[in-house]
């Protein structure tokens, strides 16, 4: 399979463009593709610096550009040396226009506006750092979403996932011998979700997990036995106390906030119709 280079070039910070080709090249198996990441494209002279780059390397350019001038005189330069040309967001634009009947504005970087949207996802991100693993059990019922789950069911990474997204979460490892603060049981404000696995694949990553830090892997932390106990106590608290559970054994950490996002949003749908759609990203 001959190597594909592939050109991300984007006046803001390119996490859209980083995104987009990331979901395409997921639909190829074993694809020899080398990227090239260019963000922060703003002016004629940094894109002429650019060009050299291309030439070393031709390939296929995606590219999110605002700036008419620029966005033109990188489509000059790349039909100059034949090379294909994507503006990743064209497509879904101009459908918007025709919708919604007005043109869209070409302002670099807007999905990365300082307003007040921003300022609450990094005050979620700080109170989800802030209330890991069972820390800070006195402001629970601050959070929007609390998770429950034993050891190493992806409570953590989920969390600063939907932080991400502008959510604020808790989360608290559920221990047979060491019951979780009453509190738990108290939430109002919060939608708890329970996080379950498979005990086999829990095994599996408790023992990576010891390996990465050189411990002894025959313990009870790892027994087969110990850890049916230990995913059967907390299924029973999930059901007793009606939360919502997701089984996180085949899914990725984005796919299991997603699952997440669509049961706050049916919970909010249910006692808060006024507020539609998801927090903001």
């Amino acid at each position: 399979m001959a190597r594909l280079h592939l050109h991300l070039l984007s006046d803001s910070t390119g996490e859209t463009l980083e995104m987009i080709a990331k979901a395409a090249l997921a639909q190829f198996d074993d694809a020899d593709v080398t990227r090239h990441f260019w963000p922060m494209v703003r002016s004629r002279q940094h894109l002429d610096r650019i060009m050299d780059e291309f030439k070393a390397n031709p390939g296929l350019v995606l590219f999110t550009l605002a700036n008419p001038e620029t966005r033109a005189r990188l489509e000059e330069r790349c039909r100059l040396l034949g090379l294909p040309h994507i503006a990743a967001l064209d497509a879904v634009t101009h459908a918007l226009e025709d919708r919604l009947g007005q043109e869209a504005h070409a302002r670099p970087g807007a999905r990365h506006v300082m307003d007040q949207a921003y300022f609450d996802r990094v005050d979620a991100i700080q109170f989800t750092i802030a209330h890991d693993d069972g820390i800070g059990w006195e402001n629970w019922e601050a959070a929007d979403i609390l998770l429950a789950g034993v050891s190493r069911s992806s409570k953590t990474p989920t969390s600063i996932y939907l932080a991400n997204r502008g959510f604020k979460v808790a989360n608290i490892p559920l221990v047979v011998e060491s019951p979780p603060p009453s509190s738990l049981f108290e939430l109002r404000g919060p939608m708890v979700v329970g996080l379950t696995t498979a005990p086999r694949r829990l095994i599996e990553i408790r023992r990576n997990r010891l390996l990465s830090l050189n411990e002894r892997t025959e313990t009870a932390y790892v027994s087969e036995e110990r850890v049916e106990a230990e995913v059967a106590f907390a299924r029973r608290m999930f059901a007793d106390n009606g939360w919502p559970v997701i089984d996180v054994t085949r899914r990725s950490i984005e796919e299991t906030a997603a699952a997440v996002i669509k049961l706050y949003q049916e919970r909010q749908a249910r006692t808060n119709p006024e507020v539609v759609g998801p927090k903001p990203i």
